[in-house]
């Protein structure tokens, strides 16, 4: 027992490494990822019933991926450990393809219907896949591997979020800006050379974060030195009841069908920058909120802050809808007018940010918590077969569910010719109803799984207490096994 709290006591991540981790944590927010719609849309232009059929193709593929990454990554065993060689060999490709997506309209007219440059966007999206699937495997089996007391852990996906809220939002505020600035003809630049030069700053900044992580941090839980078979690998993910209720969450997730807030605001409300005033309110909230995690913890159960984070923003989003049917579907809507929503979008943007660390927090320590529970279980770590297993049933589904954005824009009406603000009323208004009562309903349907979340304190405490004393011996039996290989060679 003593052993047991000293474990859970020590700070094993060092300095350095919570500053890599922070930098790299950030990086991956600083980004303007959630323009990534609009650049399809107003920039590299592909037919909308196209762009569904190679992402049926693409989800094929990375379901694909996913099966032999993950057996792949948990049948490594390297000097260097398991994880680090991969965050390493996918950091250079990863950013290279993301720079080859934000240079697309540079290679291909603005034809929606030209065929080379849908064949180009499809082998681009398939290679970014299988890079993105190393990384996320790596990643998170790497991160789950620095430290074995899992309060260092909490420690540090905290102290990342709150200092990394300070910078992360920067380069989507400064690309709605620059939007509505190109949109309302108020700078001489074009579109395209707008998202080419904020896209390509962040590709290189994440690019170099990711190095700089995978370089400073270590694992230091040692792995199995027997490599475990798939089938055994298999058998660990029945054996992990709260992996498998992970999985069904994130299933059910699949069904949650949103066709961007960013539309909403730009075609029918007129602004891009609507998003970063939104935000104003709810910042200094956001940094509130770490302050009092470790306390709700206490007081709350894991599943129930469980839903309340993950279900949180589906409530609000179906009362905003509610808000801004006043007035009706046509033009004296309330979700048509600026005056009306701002105010109902902050509200909403603040009760969000007020309680984002749990959002962030409980579900980054639940899935990390879960792969200790597999080794605990199993006497072994296989998280690239569990990541692998728990992407693959998700995906099944989004393969299916997933290209139906771009069908129901096509559904509804969007025009990829009419240009800012010139899409129709009936248009507009499915728009702000795709962005609130959609994501909002369908969303709830995750609540499901949750329910039957059992993890209790007490168990939490009893695993990490054992865990503790089976890695102990395993250090010794991979010392063992090193000091034979020495003294065979």
């Amino acid at each position: 027992m003593v052993a047991s709290i000293q474990t859970h006591d020590r700070r094993y991540i060092s300095s350095k490494e919570l500053a890599a981790y922070v930098l790299f944590d950030s990086s991956k927010s600083f980004n303007i990822g959630s323009f990534d719609g609009r650049f399809f849309l107003d920039v590299v232009k592909i037919d909308l019933a196209w762009n569904a059929a190679g992402g049926v193709l693409r989800s094929a593929w990375d379901i694909i991926n996913d099966f032999f990454a993950g057996i792949l990554v948990d049948k490594t065993n390297t000097r260097y450990g398991k994880f680090k060689p991969y965050l390493l060999a996918v950091a250079i490709p990863g950013t290279l393809f993301a720079l080859l997506k934000w240079f697309t309209p540079y290679f291909f007219d603005d034809n929606p219907q030209n065929v080379g440059k849908f064949i180009f966007w499809l082998a681009l999206g398939m290679a970014n896949e299988l890079n993105g699937t190393f990384h996320d495997f790596a990643e998170t089996g790497f991160i789950s591997s620095m430290t074995p007391n899992p309060r260092d852990r909490t420690r540090m996906f905290t102290m990342a979020e709150v200092i990394s809220a300070l910078w992360e939002s920067i380069p989507q505020v400064l690309m709605g800006v620059i939007v509505d600035l190109v949109n309302h003809k108020k700078i001489n630049i074009s579109m395209q050379s707008a998202y080419v030069g904020m896209g390509s700053m962040c590709a290189l900044a994440a690019g170099l974060c990711g190095v700089l992580f995978a370089t400073v941090c270590k694992e230091r839980i040692a792995q199995s030195v027997e490599r475990p078979s798939i089938r055994d690998g298999l058998k660990t993910i029945l054996n992990n009841r709260p992996m498998l209720l992970i999985i069904l969450s994130d299933l059910m997730k699949v069904f949650k069908l949103d066709t961007g807030t960013q539309n909403y605001y730009i075609d029918v409300l007129g602004a891009a920058s609507i998003s970063n005033i939104i935000l104003l309110p709810g910042m200094p909230l956001s940094l509130w909120s770490y302050t009092f995690i470790g306390k709700v913890q206490e007081r709350f159960s894991t599943k129930a802050l469980w839903i309340f984070g993950d279900h949180e923003r589906d409530v609000t989003s179906i009362l905003v809808f509610l808000f801004g049917l006043i007035g009706g579907r046509g033009k004296g809507g309330f979700y048509n007018k600026v005056k009306y929503m701002l105010p109902v979008l902050m509200a909403k943007d603040v009760i969000y940010k007020g309680t984002l660390s749990i959002f962030k927090i409980v579900p980054r320590t639940m899935q990390l918590e879960a792969l200790d529970y597999c080794e605990w279980k199993n006497g072994c770590r296989t998280e690239g077969t569990t990541l692998a297993a728990k992407n693959i049933v998700k995906k099944l589904i989004s393969a299916t569910i997933g290209p139906f954005s771009s069908l129901i824009l096509k559904q509804i009406g969007y025009s990829l010719k009419a240009g800012f603000g010139q899409q129709t009323q009936n248009t507009k208004f499915y728009l702000f109803a795709l962005c609130t009562l959609l994501p909002g309903t369908t969303g709830l349907l995750g609540i499901i799984p949750k329910l039957f979340y059992r993890m209790t304190p007490a168990e939490r405490d009893r695993m990490y207490e054992e865990l503790h004393a089976q890695r102990a011996a395993r250090s010794e039996k991979v010392l063992a096994a090193e000091k034979d290989a020495a003294l065979a060679e």
